[in-house]
């Protein structure tokens, strides 16, 4: 695919930033329909068995603003018999991380994020996760992960088994063939997006 402009060759040389300008001015421009539909979508594709069984540990995120999927993706997971761990933003280190126990048991943290009020459990309490999904901005089929910058998710997830499953969600017009990247980004294993559903990468 090409990049947010319509040729590929004009927009190999831009930067993280610039994509991340265009590909969020992208998002805002989505009909608040489509983007009910991408989320009831993305549960339908979580609760299917296909990315994560019922016993399993996953690693997930409350979406904010733009960002696919849906506070209720995540309480029919739970239903599923699915134990959540979201993240929680502490300092500028790795992100801390503890349990999703319904949305009335979240409060707001930086950058517009909800995270749960209960025990924090360390950084390290990724580690129990069996898949981690990760929120992005797009992703390219090397596995190459477009986040907001930040840089929280690569910090954590270097420290995890290389087996776990690393799963960026994207809407389906987010996944393309390049993106640009850098030596430190932990590459993803997999992408998820509504319609194309599980996709594995690299």
């Amino acid at each position: 695919m090409a990049g947010p402009g319509n040729d590929l060759e004009a927009t190999r040389a831009w930067s993280k930033d610039q994509w991340r300008r265009a590909l969020l001015a992208n998002r805002r421009r989505v009909p608040a329909t489509t983007r009910f539909t991408e989320a009831m979508q993305l549960t339908a594709q979580l609760t299917s068995g296909r990315v994560v069984r019922g016993g399993q540990t996953l690693c997930a995120y409350v979406p904010i603003g733009s960002e696919p999927g849906s506070v209720q993706m995540l309480d029919e997971v739970a239903e599923a018999g699915v134990r959540v761990l979201l993240p929680i933003v502490s300092g500028r280190g790795p992100l801390d991380w503890g349990w999703y126990d319904g949305r009335e048991y979240l409060r707001p943290g930086p950058y517009g994020l909800r995270e749960p009020i209960g025990e924090r459990l360390g950084e390290f309490a990724l580690r129990i996760a069996d898949v981690v999904l990760v929120p992005a901005l797009a992703v390219d089929r090397a596995g190459n992960r477009l986040g907001r910058g930040a840089g929280y998710y690569d910090r954590s997830l270097a420290a995890i088994s290389p087996d776990t499953p690393l799963v960026a969600v994207v809407r389906d017009p987010e996944l393309f063939d390049v993106l640009p990247a850098e030596e430190h980004d932990v590459r993803m294993t997999a992408v998820l997006t509504p319609g194309r559903g599980l996709l594995r990468l690299r």
